[in-house]
């Protein structure tokens, strides 16, 4: 596939284009959204406050031609809030009220800061694309994303996304504080960065043209089993405690044939797999307690199972 003819490969550099106008050095999560936008799934984005979630959600959407809509969590918030709810009249007729979840591309802020309760809300939308209020289902337009962002495990006012509700996430990135030389950047050009002038690059029905010809890229059955033995093998070794689902496995191919055509090609190659591991497989993995208490985390036990596999010989 030449890159001069892939709308992929043509959207993700004119996205970054765009995205630099406002964001510095947040290469490895812009991949990521777009990676997770053209599979088809959603994404966790994990890292302290004040490190430009928020900021960087926002202007992906913009870039996309989508509409957007940020939820702000906190404890006290209600499923309704999120979903929606019904208003009745003096007479009894019901006016179903939409929640933000009815948006292209959903900013969950801060998730873990509300309670289980809520955060199921999510559920159905993320992985059927639907809410249901009362029984009665409402479709949610495609494409629909949601980014969500959570502050690390164990601080004060957080609780723990459940391990079905992690598992709906395609992708979970870090975002890290920015480098010494990124943030003076940052500063002295803070007054551009805080109204920055984005320009969507595509829009809605390219977005879902590109997520159809992803569906076209070619995985071979020797990379689909390269998948399937990285995740039986995370499930099995000794430092698990619980280990990935059949999500994981889907996710390491969808993912695989969007990196594959952001780099040109028409087919998955191992590599594809391997850069792919963490971001998919991560955060479904749950450490032994005598393991985490020796240092052992999920990161190192995926390096060690994946350098333990075979790779497969190119097969296209």
């Amino acid at each position: 596939m030449n890159n001069s003819h892939n709308p992929v490969s043509e959207f993700y550099e004119k996205m970054c284009s765009e995205l630099s106008k406002a964001i510095v050095g947040k290469g490895e999560v812009e991949q990521a959204l777009v990676i997770a936008l053209l599979a088809g799934g959603h994404i966790l984005i994990e890292g302290p406050p004040g490190t430009a979630k928020t900021k960087i959600a926002q202007s992906f959407a913009e870039t996309v031609g989508a509409s957007f809509k940020r939820i702000q969590f906190t404890p006290d918030m209600m499923p309704s809030d999120i979903t929606g709810f019904y208003i009745y009249s003096a007479n009894g007729t019901p006016r179903f009220v939409e929640g933000p979840l009815f948006s292209h591309i959903v900013l969950a802020d801060e998730l873990n800061r509300t309670t289980p309760r809520t955060q199921s809300a999510l559920l159905e939308a993320m992985q059927e694309s639907r809410v249901t209020i009362e029984g009665k289902s409402y479709t949610l337009e495609r494409p629909f994303m949601v980014i969500a962002t959570q502050v690390p495990s164990g601080g004060e006012g957080t609780y723990p996304l459940t391990d079905v509700q992690i598992d709906r996430f395609l992708l979970k990135v870090d975002n890290v504080y920015p480098s010494r030389e990124e943030e003076t950047r940052i500063i002295g050009n803070i007054d551009n960065f805080d109204d920055p002038d984005i320009k969507a690059v595509t829009d809605l029905l390219e977005i879902l043209e590109m997520q159809r010809l992803v569906k076209q890229v070619h995985v071979s059955a020797a990379n689909v089993d390269y998948i399937t033995a990285i995740v039986t093998a995370l499930r099995s070794d000794a430092d698990v405690s619980w280990g990935p689902g059949v999500r994981a496995g889907i996710s390491l191919f969808k993912c695989a044939r969007v990196l594959a055509m952001l780099d040109g090609r028409d087919y998955v190659i191992p590599d594809d797999v391997k850069s792919l591991c963490r971001q998919a497989v991560e955060h479904r993995l749950r450490i032994k307690s005598e393991a985490e208490m020796d240092g052992v985390t999920p990161a190192a036990v995926i390096d060690r199972v994946v350098g333990n596999i075979p790779v497969p010989k190119l097969e296209v």
